[in-house]
């Protein structure tokens, strides 16, 4: 080992092993192309290290490029404090992360409300420190590896409504308009939202195409499930999901139609009825106010035009 390097304290391996939860986590040094999973043990003698498991989002990470990161990462952080802070020391630029008492899953059995609130708290920790944008926070600076200079700096972790708050306290939590931006869809956990609501809009719909509930439909349904989620995921993000989250958000999809959609559990002749009504409905109310001129339906605001068009060409 270089003689540049300092070896960490005992009380930082402690304290951040009990935090770290990935069992055999991504890793590499400074050559991201030779990315590989290993063994715990092995990848915490990396540089970089994968920051959470598949199934779990336990740790919130920021990257400030600026010289001042340390500073950034604890000012104005009042009841926000990272929990632990790996710095380069030659140039400044740094990891600030946040642990959660209780992880949120990702997997097939999440619940998506979490996961929107933990994507909306990671932006909001990202601006209030003003961290790089384009961070997926896949990869963060091994705390442990002796080429940073890390600290503890709070040994209490937080529970997400905790940080929520700070937040919106310091007035750093995203406006609820933010979640319709392309960036907050594209990137982190806002894939896994964004490939979630697309997927399950199709799988509806083509649920109504399908001729009955049995075993043969579900298994059709399933496919369609998959192959839709994993056919988005190309096209919809220029950094696209892992194989397995994609499979687990197809599965969480199928499971909900299948086990609490009412489209599936009254059957297609209900469901076919059920759409009709809706739609004729929809149909009734928007024809409200609507009038005929010329033969052709025009609405209310169309109709001083329509009627100019007749006076002045003929029409």
């Amino acid at each position: 080992m270089s003689e540049k390097y300092s070896q960490p304290t005992l009380e930082l391996s402690r304290t951040f092993e009990g935090w770290y939860l990935p069992q055999r986590p991504l890793c590499c040094d400074d050559d991201y192309s030779q990315l590989v999973r290993r063994s715990r043990t092995d990848a915490l003698r990396c540089k970089h290290v994968e920051a959470n498991p598949a199934a779990l989002v336990n740790m919130i990470v920021c990257d400030i490029d600026d010289e001042y990161g340390r500073a950034m990462a604890l000012y104005e952080h009042h009841g926000m404090r990272p929990n632990f802070i790996a710095e380069n020391p030659a140039n400044g630029h740094a990891h600030a992360g946040w642990v959660l008492t209780f992880p949120v899953p990702r997997t097939d059995l999440a619940r998506l409300k979490p996961l929107k609130l933990l994507h909306a708290t990671t932006e909001g920790l990202r601006r209030s420190c003003n961290g790089d944008e384009g961070y997926s926070g896949l990869l963060m600076k091994n705390p442990e590896h002796p080429a940073w200079e890390s600290d503890i700096i709070e040994h209490d972790t937080y529970d997400l409504e905790q940080l929520v708050q700070s937040l919106q306290e310091h007035g750093d939590m995203p406006p609820v308009s933010w979640k319709r931006t392309t960036r907050a869809r594209t990137q982190g956990l806002g894939r896994n939202c964004t490939l979630f609501d697309e997927a399950r809009t199709l799988a509806y719909r083509y649920v109504r195409r399908l001729p009955d509930r049995s075993t043969a439909s579900n298994d059709l349904l399933r496919e369609y499930a998959r192959r839709t989620c994993h056919e988005l995921n190309a096209t919809l993000f220029a950094d696209p999901l892992p194989m397995r989250e994609v499979n687990d958000i197809a599965k969480s999809i199928h499971k909900w139609i299948t086990t609490r959609s009412r489209m599936w559990r009254d059957g297609a002749v209900a469901n076919a009825a059920t759409f009709i009504a809706i739609q004729a409905a929809r149909g009734r109310k928007g024809g409200r106010g609507n009038k005929t001129i010329n033969g052709q339906r025009v609405n209310e605001f169309d109709e001083k035009f329509a009627q100019y068009a007749q006076e002045v060409f003929g029409e």
